[in-house]
């Protein structure tokens, strides 16, 4: 029997910093929003935690925010991260740097429907929730292939987390935003994943 199909890799999965965006609800998915300075010190702190509780491996998505966020931990353990462009956040179409209050004044309908499923309501000219949830598994179930055994941080953003998290764990895409309400910046969820298979040891823990 192969190590890889015995042996499960964890997966400590992190929401990048704050950006300006983000303290203003705006919805920042493919725009590249850089972190605020309580942004950076919350990647500041994710390198304090990683030097005390060390991991094998980094991967963070393209968006520079997620890169700037991991590079401190990066720096802690002497570590290179691995890029992931499956790992990027989802893009949300005409909402892009808006707030939903914006978006609700000018569309009340389409706004009311995306609060009652968003998967199949998106945002106009959005990315399909369901294709960003499969490209974000498929990211993280090779993320635990290439590292069984081991301990892995992955930087990537909400909405994209999210999703792929009902998605390993079986849970109805469309209820993402209730079950999920919030990935706090910086906080770590932890998966073990094995065989292709997740099971969620923690959700949402700071790291400060």
């Amino acid at each position: 029997m192969s190590t890889t199909s015995t042996r499960g890799a964890t997966l400590l999965l992190a929401r990048h910093g704050q950006t300006i965006w983000h303290a203003e609800n705006r919805y920042a998915g493919i725009s590249d929003v850089p972190l605020t300075d309580e942004g950076r010190a919350e990647a500041q702190a994710l390198g304090r935690w990683a030097a005390a509780h060390p991991v094998d491996a980094v991967w963070t998505s393209t968006v520079a925010r997620a890169m700037a966020t991991a590079e401190p931990a990066c720096s802690a353990l002497g570590l290179t991260p691995h890029r992931e462009p499956a790992l990027r956040e989802c893009d949300f179409g005409v909402v892009e740097g808006r707030t939903l209050a914006e978006f609700e004044a000018e569309n009340p309908d389409r706004a009311k429907a995306f609060r009652a499923d968003p998967v199949s309501y998106p945002f106009p000219e959005a990315e399909d929730p369901r294709t960003a949830a499969a490209r974000g598994a498929r990211a993280l179930r090779r993320i635990a292939t290439a590292h069984p055994g081991e301990r892995v941080l992955v930087v990537a953003h909400n909405t994209l987390l999210r999703l792929v998290l009902c998605s390993l764990l079986s849970i109805p895409l469309s209820e993402y935003r209730r079950v999920f309400p919030h990935l706090r910046n910086a906080a770590l969820t932890e998966l073990h994943v094995r065989d292709g298979e997740a099971g969620l040891l923690s959700l949402n823990v700071p790291c400060a």
